[in-house]
């Protein structure tokens, strides 16, 4: 019998086959194999209990994708949630998580969540950083349901996973757009501003025909110890129109003269924010190297 693994928790392996709900353990072979079955799998299971839906793993199909961070596979995008406010978005946080995506080739859309206590110009200013990133940017409110229906209508008839810090209202959005799906949520610390931790898994979740959401859990830090820096200018896709306008070939875009990038960034034609996130995480990894 064949089915999908939609949670994974302490051994167990829950695997949903369309019509049932199996409780499973991994046979030895996947430790011999030294693979773990990961949350989004496409499984063939043995059933050792039908009354009480128990079985085991016995083989893992093939895989279309798997991402490192989350753990997780077989997903069409990535959904990242931000707030656009309350608390205030996190513009390094959020371009590592792009650059996670980039390097393991999963679509990302961008959502800023919150509208509603945001001012016109802050999200002007979202816009303006993000406009060339070359992922969609959606606007939300929860609160007054702005952007939903292009949350729906992004997510429809696709596996999902859904990222971002915790308190920005992923959990919120998805009970709003899929009130079956029920997903736990919890409130915003007054006092730090910082998200309390609500998901602690990853968990697939059937919302509609062929859509599945998948919560993980909310996120604080992200390190890219996966990426050489010389790497990942090519996941800054607003980088792309100036590679050949740089003097010398293999411009890292950080000191060298005459560079195309770092022109376009003279002439506002580059966000200073997206160049800067850059030039940071490009010296983390080549001082990282050192070691």
């Amino acid at each position: 019998m064949q089915g999908r693994i939609i949670k994974g928790i302490a051994g167990f392996y829950y695997v949903d086959t369309g019509s049932s709900l199996y409780e499973c353990k991994a046979k030895g072979i996947f430790r011999n194999r030294k693979m773990k079955p990961l949350v989004g799998d496409m499984a063939e299971i043995e059933v050792l209990d039908e009354e009480k839906k128990l079985g085991n793993l016995t083989e893992i199909l093939p895989r279309m994708n798997e991402l490192i961070r989350p753990a997780v596979s077989n997903i069409d995008q990535a959904l990242v949630i931000f707030a656009a406010k309350n608390p205030k978005p996190n513009y390094n946080l959020l371009d590592r998580f792009l650059l996670m995506m980039e390097k393991q080739r999963v679509p990302a859309v961008v959502c800023f969540n919150k509208t509603d206590l945001a001012k016109e110009k802050e999200l002007s200013v979202l816009m303006d950083v993000y406009k060339d990133c070359g992922h969609r940017v959606i606007f939300t409110s929860v609160s007054d349901e702005t952007g939903l229906s292009e949350i729906r209508e992004a997510v429809e008839h696709k596996t999902t996973v859904l990222a971002g810090p915790s308190g920005v209202g992923k959990s919120s959005m998805m009970n709003l757009l899929y009130p079956d799906a029920n997903m736990e949520t919890g409130a915003v610390s007054e006092k730090i501003q910082r998200g309390k931790h609500t998901t602690r898994h990853s968990e697939l979740i059937r919302v509609g025909e062929d859509t599945f959401v998948m919560d993980t859990p909310g996120f604080s830090s992200l390190f890219v110890d996966m990426f050489e820096e010389d790497e990942i200018k090519y996941y800054f896709k607003e980088f792309e129109p100036y590679e050949g306008q740089c003097r010398f070939q293999g411009c890292s875009h950080t000191h060298e003269p005459g560079c195309g990038v770092k022109q376009a960034l003279a002439d506002g034609r580059i966000s200073e924010t997206r160049y800067d996130n850059y030039v940071l995480i490009y010296n983390e990894l080549k001082e990282k190297r050192k070691w």
